[in-house]
């Protein structure tokens, strides 16, 4: 398997065609997994945020007071939000309306200008569609797409990269009913194959190596349309909430 990093030196803009500047790479091949980061896609379809157009609510400005967070930063938590989960430390453990749960509902300041912060996507399934079609269009490459973003994880130190948007894979390698090397029939094990392919094309993307695209070539997959949902457990199944 091949982890192939796509270079892209101008910052990106809403009138950008991500697709476009993906397939001028000349790097795609039919089958390959297209690992997008979100940073870019929030970019290019708007979700980039002037901070002096918010308005911080009363809440808001109360929770920034208490936790030392720019109130204005909490005022877009709470409008990307469901619910908070936990507050600590100077971070909101929320539920995203996508029902991610994440630090600070996935709104970060980083790789932006000063003043300017990013949303996640109103719908990242659409986005990785979007680009995955209109590769197909203009290329006959038919290739699966994969929208990534860093989280945080419960219970472990550091972040990796999770998929938060999906189309043309399944993003869960079910083994159940398979059986193992000692001939026991597997029953739950089901493995989360578009977060590992995120977070192992993070190791070539990097944070600032201006490498907001990679290829993932040589895995095999189960291609379909699937959804990013499939990947998140109902919360009658969480045993953390």
């Amino acid at each position: 398997m091949q982890i192939l990093p796509i270079h892209i030196e101008k910052e990106i803009e809403s009138s950008d065609d991500l697709s476009d500047l993906i397939l001028k790479s000349e790097k795609l091949t039919d089958g390959d997994i297209l690992v997008v980061a979100q940073k870019i896609i929030s970019k290019q379809e708007g979700r980039l945020i002037d901070l002096s157009t918010i308005t911080p609510s009363l809440l808001a400005e109360g929770i920034g007071s208490q936790y030392q967070k720019d109130p204005r930063i909490v005022e877009l938590i709470l409008s990307e939000s469901k619910r908070i989960i936990r507050m600590n430390n100077g971070v909101l453990i929320v539920e995203t309306h996508h029902g991610f749960i994440c630090a600070n509902a996935g709104i970060d300041e980083s790789n932006v200008e000063e003043g300017y912060a990013t949303l996640l996507p109103v719908d990242s399934d659409a986005s990785a569609q979007r680009i995955r079609k209109k590769i197909l269009e203009e290329s006959n490459k038919n290739v699966a797409v994969i929208i990534s973003d860093t989280f945080g994880r419960p219970f472990r130190m550091g972040q990796t990269n999770h998929a938060i948007g999906i189309s043309g894979l399944n993003p869960i390698l079910d083994y159940a009913g398979t059986k193992d090397s000692f001939n026991k029939v597997l029953r739950v094990t089901a493995i989360a194959i578009a977060d590992e392919l995120a977070s192992a094309s993070e190791l070539v993307m990097g944070k600032s190596l201006k490498c907001p695209f990679a290829i993932v070539r040589g895995c095999s997959f189960q291609s379909g349309e699937y959804a990013i949902d499939e990947l998140i457990r109902s919360e009658h199944e969480d045993l953390f909430r």
